[in-house]
């Protein structure tokens, strides 16, 4: 690999994380807004606490994914061993990030505020099944998200292992 390759592998990672860092923030924003406006809307105790946390937990996640996600920036004539150093730092950071992706975006508080909301609606469902029989295409859509996650989580940390081991391979034969 010569250094202008790694300097565009570099360059390529770079503005892959950003894109994805714009993503993320944005849809981030975008649950803090809507739920804070379910939160002015309800007038129930129990679900407005729980769109507070939702809201809460969606600048969390904006934050977090700015401080470990957003790169810094590769200096314009840089060497190859420089690029490869900024490569490899930005790989692991990411990797670390997506190891306690449920810690540090916050998932843990979302789904404790989406519990808040839910339960006081399964509660009053019990009294009248057909309102349970609208909630299971949630339920089942909750499932779905959770696997496909969990599955992306598992395949994204082997692909930057994967990258972060060729990079060690290539300053091993340098």
């Amino acid at each position: 690999m010569s250094a202008d390759e790694m300097r565009l592998r570099a360059q390529r990672f770079q503005m892959k994380a950003r894109l994805t860092a714009v993503f993320t923030i944005t849809t981030a924003l975008l649950v803090c807004a809507f739920f804070g406006w379910s939160f002015a809307r309800t007038h129930e105790l129990v679900p407005r606490m729980g769109y507070a946390i939702i809201s809460l937990s969606g600048i969390v996640m904006a934050y977090q994914t700015y401080k470990w996600i957003w790169p810094g920036n590769l200096p314009a004539d840089t060497a190859a061993s420089t690029s490869l150093e900024f490569y490899r730092s930005e790989l692991e950071r990411r990797r670390d990030y997506r190891r306690h992706i449920w810690r540090r975006t916050g998932l843990p508080y979302m789904f404790l505020g989406l519990a808040m909301v839910i339960i006081p609606a399964l509660i009053a469902a019990f009294g009248a099944p057909r309102l349970f029989l609208n909630m299971v295409p949630f339920f089942l859509l909750l499932s779905l998200w959770f696997v496909l996650f969990s599955r992306g989580k598992k395949r994204g940390q082997q692909k930057l292992q994967q990258e972060i081991d060729e990079l060690h391979a290539f300053e091993r034969d340098r």
